[in-house]
Protein backbone atom coordinates (compact mmCIF):
# COMPACT_ATOMS: atom_id res chain seq x y z
CA UNK A 1 0.00 0.00 0.00
CA UNK A 2 1.32 3.40 -0.93
CA UNK A 3 1.71 5.65 2.07
CA UNK A 4 2.64 8.92 0.40
CA UNK A 5 3.95 11.82 2.47
CA UNK A 6 2.13 11.76 5.78
CA UNK A 7 2.81 15.48 6.32
CA UNK A 8 1.29 16.50 3.02
CA UNK A 9 -1.56 18.92 3.75
CA UNK A 10 -3.98 19.55 0.90
CA UNK A 11 -5.92 22.77 1.42
CA UNK A 12 -9.69 22.87 1.66
CA UNK A 13 -9.88 25.46 -1.09
CA UNK A 14 -8.10 23.21 -3.56
CA UNK A 15 -10.34 20.30 -2.67
CA UNK A 16 -13.42 22.45 -3.01
CA UNK A 17 -12.37 23.37 -6.54
CA UNK A 18 -11.67 19.69 -7.27
CA UNK A 19 -15.11 18.66 -6.07
CA UNK A 20 -16.76 21.31 -8.24
CA UNK A 21 -14.80 20.24 -11.31
CA UNK A 22 -15.65 16.61 -10.55
CA UNK A 23 -19.37 17.40 -10.68
CA UNK A 24 -19.30 17.43 -14.45
CA UNK A 25 -18.32 13.74 -14.37
CA UNK A 26 -21.31 12.67 -12.29
CA UNK A 27 -24.32 11.53 -14.35
CA UNK A 28 -27.22 14.00 -14.10
CA UNK A 29 -29.66 11.33 -12.87
CA UNK A 30 -27.31 10.47 -10.00
CA UNK A 31 -26.90 14.10 -8.97
CA UNK A 32 -30.65 14.76 -9.10
CA UNK A 33 -31.80 11.63 -7.30
CA UNK A 34 -29.20 11.80 -4.55
CA UNK A 35 -29.80 15.48 -3.83
CA UNK A 36 -33.57 15.13 -3.83
CA UNK A 37 -33.71 11.94 -1.78
CA UNK A 38 -30.84 12.14 0.66
CA UNK A 39 -29.33 14.75 2.95
CA UNK A 40 -25.68 13.76 3.28
CA UNK A 41 -24.08 13.32 6.67
CA UNK A 42 -20.45 14.25 7.38
CA UNK A 43 -18.08 11.80 5.69
CA UNK A 44 -15.33 10.19 7.71
CA UNK A 45 -12.66 7.51 7.45
CA UNK A 46 -11.62 4.44 9.42
CA UNK A 47 -8.04 4.53 10.68
CA UNK A 48 -7.20 0.82 10.33
CA UNK A 49 -5.83 0.98 6.75
CA UNK A 50 -3.48 3.85 7.71
CA UNK A 51 -2.62 2.62 11.20
CA UNK A 52 1.15 2.62 10.64
CA UNK A 53 1.14 6.27 9.59
CA UNK A 54 -1.25 7.13 12.39
CA UNK A 55 0.89 5.48 15.05
CA UNK A 56 4.05 7.20 13.80
CA UNK A 57 2.49 10.65 13.41
CA UNK A 58 -0.94 10.86 14.98
CA UNK A 59 -1.51 14.59 14.57
CA UNK A 60 0.09 14.86 11.12
CA UNK A 61 -1.88 11.95 9.67
CA UNK A 62 -5.18 13.31 10.95
CA UNK A 63 -4.42 16.75 9.51
CA UNK A 64 -3.59 15.14 6.17
CA UNK A 65 -6.95 13.36 6.10
CA UNK A 66 -8.82 16.50 7.12
CA UNK A 67 -7.01 18.29 4.31
CA UNK A 68 -8.39 15.78 1.85
CA UNK A 69 -11.90 16.79 2.91
CA UNK A 70 -12.82 14.22 5.56
CA UNK A 71 -14.78 15.52 8.53
CA UNK A 72 -14.91 12.61 10.98
CA UNK A 73 -12.65 9.77 12.05
CA UNK A 74 -13.46 6.35 13.44
CA UNK A 75 -10.73 5.10 15.76
CA UNK A 76 -9.72 1.62 16.90
CA UNK A 77 -9.23 1.03 20.62
CA UNK A 78 -5.42 0.91 21.03
CA UNK A 79 -5.40 -1.73 23.82
CA UNK A 80 -7.69 -3.99 21.83
CA UNK A 81 -5.62 -3.54 18.68
CA UNK A 82 -2.22 -3.49 20.36
CA UNK A 83 -0.92 -6.34 18.18
CA UNK A 84 -2.40 -4.88 15.00
CA UNK A 85 -0.29 -1.73 14.80
CA UNK A 86 -1.70 0.47 17.56
CA UNK A 87 0.85 -0.24 20.30
CA UNK A 88 2.38 3.25 20.03
CA UNK A 89 -0.95 4.80 20.95
CA UNK A 90 -1.72 2.64 23.99
CA UNK A 91 -0.30 5.12 26.48
CA UNK A 92 -2.00 8.15 24.95
CA UNK A 93 -4.80 9.36 27.22
CA UNK A 94 -8.23 9.52 25.62
CA UNK A 95 -8.52 13.21 26.54
CA UNK A 96 -5.27 13.93 24.70
CA UNK A 97 -6.42 11.88 21.74
CA UNK A 98 -9.64 13.88 21.65
CA UNK A 99 -7.74 17.18 21.76
CA UNK A 100 -5.46 16.21 18.88
CA UNK A 101 -8.39 14.98 16.80
CA UNK A 102 -10.24 18.24 17.42
CA UNK A 103 -7.15 20.33 16.65
CA UNK A 104 -6.87 18.55 13.31
CA UNK A 105 -10.36 19.74 12.35
CA UNK A 106 -12.04 16.36 12.79
CA UNK A 107 -14.54 14.86 15.21
CA UNK A 108 -14.60 11.27 16.46
CA UNK A 109 -18.12 9.88 16.98
CA UNK A 110 -17.19 6.19 16.83
CA UNK A 111 -14.51 3.67 17.75
CA UNK A 112 -13.98 -0.06 17.20
CA UNK A 113 -13.49 -2.36 20.17
CA UNK A 114 -12.77 -6.07 20.19
CA UNK A 115 -15.42 -8.39 21.57
CA UNK A 116 -12.89 -9.60 24.13
CA UNK A 117 -12.23 -6.19 25.65
CA UNK A 118 -15.95 -5.41 25.74
CA UNK A 119 -16.55 -8.65 27.65
CA UNK A 120 -13.56 -8.48 29.99
CA UNK A 121 -12.82 -4.76 30.46
CA UNK A 122 -16.10 -3.01 29.79
CA UNK A 123 -15.94 -0.42 32.58
CA UNK A 124 -12.47 0.65 31.50
CA UNK A 125 -13.51 0.85 27.84
CA UNK A 126 -16.63 2.84 28.68
CA UNK A 127 -14.49 5.31 30.59
CA UNK A 128 -12.13 5.58 27.61
CA UNK A 129 -15.09 6.11 25.26
CA UNK A 130 -16.59 8.83 27.43
CA UNK A 131 -13.28 10.69 27.66
CA UNK A 132 -12.87 10.44 23.89
CA UNK A 133 -16.37 11.87 23.48
CA UNK A 134 -17.81 8.93 21.57
CA UNK A 135 -21.44 8.46 20.59
CA UNK A 136 -20.91 4.89 19.35
CA UNK A 137 -18.93 1.94 20.67
CA UNK A 138 -18.69 -0.61 17.85
CA UNK A 139 -17.92 -4.28 18.35
CA UNK A 140 -15.59 -5.21 15.51
CA UNK A 141 -17.05 -8.73 15.09
CA UNK A 142 -17.24 -11.77 17.34
CA UNK A 143 -14.30 -13.38 15.51
CA UNK A 144 -15.72 -16.84 15.96
CA UNK A 145 -13.93 -19.76 14.25
CA UNK A 146 -15.01 -21.07 10.85
CA UNK A 147 -16.57 -24.05 12.62
CA UNK A 148 -18.94 -21.84 14.65
CA UNK A 149 -22.61 -22.75 14.49
CA UNK A 150 -25.67 -20.52 14.36
CA UNK A 151 -26.09 -21.18 18.08
CA UNK A 152 -22.56 -19.91 18.72
CA UNK A 153 -23.42 -16.66 16.96
CA UNK A 154 -26.73 -16.34 18.80
CA UNK A 155 -25.01 -16.91 22.15
CA UNK A 156 -22.46 -14.20 21.30
CA UNK A 157 -25.29 -11.88 20.23
CA UNK A 158 -26.97 -12.44 23.58
CA UNK A 159 -23.76 -11.49 25.34
CA UNK A 160 -23.51 -8.33 23.24
CA UNK A 161 -27.09 -7.43 24.18
CA UNK A 162 -26.07 -7.50 27.85
CA UNK A 163 -22.96 -5.43 27.13
CA UNK A 164 -25.01 -2.95 25.12
CA UNK A 165 -27.41 -2.42 28.00
CA UNK A 166 -24.53 -1.15 30.14
CA UNK A 167 -23.19 0.99 27.30
CA UNK A 168 -26.66 2.47 26.85
CA UNK A 169 -26.84 3.38 30.53
CA UNK A 170 -23.51 5.17 30.04
CA UNK A 171 -25.12 7.31 27.33
CA UNK A 172 -23.75 5.67 24.21
CA UNK A 173 -24.94 3.42 21.39
CA UNK A 174 -23.50 -0.04 20.77
CA UNK A 175 -22.76 -1.05 17.18
CA UNK A 176 -21.76 -4.28 15.45
CA UNK A 177 -19.47 -4.38 12.41
CA UNK A 178 -19.80 -7.22 9.94
CA UNK A 179 -17.11 -8.94 7.92
CA UNK A 180 -17.54 -11.62 5.27
CA UNK A 181 -17.89 -14.35 7.91
CA UNK A 182 -21.37 -13.16 8.89
CA UNK A 183 -22.48 -13.64 5.29
CA UNK A 184 -21.82 -17.37 5.32
CA UNK A 185 -24.66 -19.85 5.73
CA UNK A 186 -25.22 -22.62 8.23
CA UNK A 187 -27.84 -25.22 7.24
CA UNK A 188 -29.23 -22.79 4.70
CA UNK A 189 -29.51 -19.91 7.18
CA UNK A 190 -27.50 -16.74 6.64
CA UNK A 191 -25.59 -15.96 9.83
CA UNK A 192 -26.26 -12.22 9.46
CA UNK A 193 -30.03 -12.73 9.32
CA UNK A 194 -29.91 -15.02 12.34
CA UNK A 195 -27.98 -12.38 14.28
CA UNK A 196 -30.46 -9.68 13.31
CA UNK A 197 -33.19 -11.81 14.85
CA UNK A 198 -31.29 -12.14 18.14
CA UNK A 199 -29.74 -8.70 18.65
CA UNK A 200 -31.88 -6.17 20.50
CA UNK A 201 -32.79 -3.58 17.83
CA UNK A 202 -32.74 -0.73 20.34
CA UNK A 203 -29.53 -1.65 22.10
CA UNK A 204 -27.40 -2.83 19.18
CA UNK A 205 -27.30 -1.03 15.84
CA UNK A 206 -25.35 -2.38 12.88
CA UNK A 207 -22.40 -0.98 10.97
CA UNK A 208 -22.59 -2.35 7.43
CA UNK A 209 -19.39 -3.05 5.53
CA UNK A 210 -20.00 -2.67 1.79
CA UNK A 211 -17.13 -5.04 0.95
CA UNK A 212 -19.61 -7.93 1.05
CA UNK A 213 -20.66 -6.83 -2.44
CA UNK A 214 -17.88 -9.26 -3.40
CA UNK A 215 -20.09 -12.06 -2.06
CA UNK A 216 -23.13 -10.72 -3.89
CA UNK A 217 -24.73 -8.87 -0.97
CA UNK A 218 -25.71 -5.20 -1.25
CA UNK A 219 -25.93 -2.79 1.66
CA UNK A 220 -29.08 -1.27 0.17
CA UNK A 221 -30.85 -4.63 0.43
CA UNK A 222 -30.23 -4.79 4.18
CA UNK A 223 -30.96 -1.11 4.83
CA UNK A 224 -34.38 -1.73 3.28
CA UNK A 225 -34.94 -5.14 4.86
CA UNK A 226 -34.10 -3.92 8.37
CA UNK A 227 -35.22 -0.26 8.58
CA UNK A 228 -33.79 1.72 11.46
CA UNK A 229 -31.37 -1.02 12.48
CA UNK A 230 -28.15 0.67 11.28
CA UNK A 231 -25.96 3.35 12.83
CA UNK A 232 -23.11 3.62 10.31
CA UNK A 233 -21.40 2.06 7.32
CA UNK A 234 -17.90 1.35 6.06
CA UNK A 235 -17.56 2.42 2.45
CA UNK A 236 -15.39 0.69 -0.13
CA UNK A 237 -15.87 0.05 -3.84
CA UNK A 238 -14.86 -2.92 -5.96
CA UNK A 239 -14.61 -4.08 -9.55
CA UNK A 240 -16.42 -7.14 -10.86
CA UNK A 241 -13.19 -9.12 -10.38
CA UNK A 242 -12.94 -8.02 -6.72
CA UNK A 243 -10.26 -5.36 -7.04
CA UNK A 244 -10.53 -2.34 -4.77
CA UNK A 245 -11.11 1.00 -6.49
CA UNK A 246 -12.05 4.49 -5.27
CA UNK A 247 -15.68 5.17 -4.38
CA UNK A 248 -17.68 5.70 -7.55
CA UNK A 249 -15.39 3.69 -9.81
CA UNK A 250 -16.64 0.19 -9.01
CA UNK A 251 -19.80 -1.88 -9.20
CA UNK A 252 -21.68 -0.44 -6.21
CA UNK A 253 -24.70 1.68 -7.08
CA UNK A 254 -24.07 4.65 -4.78
CA UNK A 255 -27.37 6.32 -5.67
CA UNK A 256 -29.16 3.23 -4.44
CA UNK A 257 -26.86 2.96 -1.42
CA UNK A 258 -27.30 6.50 -0.13
CA UNK A 259 -31.03 6.52 -0.76
CA UNK A 260 -31.56 3.22 1.07
CA UNK A 261 -29.31 4.39 3.92
CA UNK A 262 -32.12 6.72 4.97
CA UNK A 263 -34.38 3.75 5.64
CA UNK A 264 -31.57 1.96 7.40
CA UNK A 265 -31.05 4.85 9.81
CA UNK A 266 -27.37 5.34 8.93
CA UNK A 267 -25.87 8.41 10.61
CA UNK A 268 -22.15 8.03 9.94
CA UNK A 269 -20.20 7.01 6.84
CA UNK A 270 -16.55 5.94 7.08
CA UNK A 271 -14.44 5.28 4.01
CA UNK A 272 -12.18 2.29 4.68
CA UNK A 273 -9.78 1.47 1.86
CA UNK A 274 -6.14 1.70 0.86
CA UNK A 275 -4.58 5.14 1.28
CA UNK A 276 -4.22 5.60 -2.48
CA UNK A 277 -8.03 5.60 -2.87
CA UNK A 278 -8.92 8.10 -0.16
CA UNK A 279 -8.49 11.28 -2.22
CA UNK A 280 -10.56 10.19 -5.23
CA UNK A 281 -13.21 8.69 -2.94
CA UNK A 282 -13.84 11.88 -0.98
CA UNK A 283 -13.76 13.90 -4.21
CA UNK A 284 -16.57 11.77 -5.61
CA UNK A 285 -18.62 11.99 -2.42
CA UNK A 286 -17.99 15.72 -2.03
CA UNK A 287 -19.16 16.10 -5.61
CA UNK A 288 -22.51 14.75 -4.49
CA UNK A 289 -22.48 17.13 -1.52
CA UNK A 290 -21.71 20.06 -3.78
CA UNK A 291 -24.53 19.12 -6.12
CA UNK A 292 -26.93 19.16 -3.19
CA UNK A 293 -25.96 22.77 -2.44
CA UNK A 294 -26.39 23.88 -6.02
CA UNK A 295 -29.78 22.35 -6.77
Amino acid sequence: MKTGNRRQFISQSVMGLGATMFLSKIPAHLVNEISSNFKMQPIGFQVFPIRTMLANDFAGTLKMMAGLGYQTVEMCSPPGYIDAGFSQLVNMKASEMKRIISDSGLSCPSCHFTFGELKDKLSDRIEFAQQLGLSNMVCSSFWLPDTATIKDYLDAADTLNSIAEKISKAGMQTGYHNHEMEFAKRDGVLIYDAMMGELNPKLVKMQFQTEVINLGYKASTYFTKYPGRFISSHLSDWTSDKKQVPIGQGIIDWKEFFTAAQSGGVKNFFVEMDLATYKDSITFINGLLESDKKL
